[in-house]
């Protein structure tokens, strides 16, 4: 499987930190020292459907292809606009593809988890071209009173499509089921009969845990990957990680012993946007000419679930 296109989509409105100062406990020092993230962008009239619809249609014009060419769409999120129809099904109609599509959620590993069932049904011949959409509301499931959160997340939706070929290098996906480290849980409804139903709750993040997880897991899945593929970290061109808190960037970084050169990153600007992080930070560097044909990429997630998800990649576009 290879990469043949790519696509973002943000709201308009940018929420800096000294604007989340007028309503909370917080500074934009506290911040950036913390978090390294100094503005994001947040919904306001948008909708995810609306910004998938833009990510998926700037990929397919990336690629060349139109949406007559996709045969399965593969839509990333934690929350959808609708609970049913799928978000995958909106924009199979929005782009008038004539193709199946699904929903999945594995929090912020959604990307790595989509490309990975994208090149499964890619190299089984069952499909020859898929899209895959990554759309993100965070803004809607944080407690905008509780600044531990909220100050980390933003709203957007980037897209890839996949296409037959060799790029694609191998993949590591794990989970560690915890229902305490990080969730939500929605509304229960109002059934008469239900007596285990738990209270709605907006996103619930301990950090300390979270950091602890990720600066252990992610190395690790990236170096038996590599290990895996008989490479060294050196060999990497371009780590791209989930844009969650640059403090567990640099400690990955310095786990793993490169530059900060191979770790770019747009999290000053965009702040934590779930799944669709990796995919806009791939698609923000593709069109800055960032990569190179032949180019080795090593993207890496993590989230609620717990869930991981590694891969390794080839740049096969011009």
């Amino acid at each position: 499987m290879n990469i043949c296109g790519t696509g973002s989509s943000l709201p308009k409105f940018e929420l800096d930190n000294q604007r989340l100062t007028t309503f909370l406990d917080t500074s934009d020092e506290w911040i950036t020292t913390r978090t390294g993230i100094h503005t994001r962008r947040v919904i306001t009239d948008e909708t995810l459907l609306g910004m998938g619809l833009e990510a998926g249609a700037k990929a397919l014009e990336d690629s060349g292809l139109e949406a007559k060419d996709i045969d399965f769409i593969l839509c990333s999120t934690v929350q959808a606009d609708t609970v049913t129809p799928s978000l995958a099904c909106l924009i199979q109609a929005g782009l008038g593809a004539q193709c199946a599509g699904v929903d999945i959620n594995g929090a912020c590993a959604g990307f790595v988890y989509a490309l990975d069932l994208a090149g499964a049904l890619i190299d089984s011949g069952r499909a020859r071209h898929v899209l895959v959409v990554c759309a993100e509301a965070m803004s809607r499931l944080c407690d905008w009173t509780d600044r531990s959160t909220c100050v980390l997340f933003g709203d957007g939706a980037g897209a890839a499509v996949c296409g037959p070929g060799e790029g694609y290098l191998r993949a590591r996906l794990t989970s560690r089921g915890d229902g305490e480290i990080m969730y939500m849980r929605p509304n229960p409804g109002n059934s008469p009969f239900a007596t285990a139903a738990q209270p709605y709750a907006p996103m619930h993040m301990a950090g300390q845990e979270v950091y602890k997880f990720a600066v252990s897991t992610v190395p690790k899945d990236l170096l038996a990957l590599l290990e895996g593929a008989g490479l060294t970290p050196d060999q990497v061109d371009h780590y791209l990680l989930h844009q969650a808190n640059k403090r567990i960037l640099d400690a990955v970084r310095t786990r793993l012993r490169q530059g900060e050169e191979k770790f770019p990153s747009n999290i000053h600007c965009r702040g934590n946007t779930s799944s669709a992080s990796l995919a806009i930070l791939l698609d923000e560097l593709n069109r800055a000419g960032h990569f190179r044909k032949g180019d080795l990429l090593a993207l890496s997630a993590f989230g609620a679930g717990l869930t991981t998800g590694s891969c390794l990649l080839k740049w096969t576009k011009e």
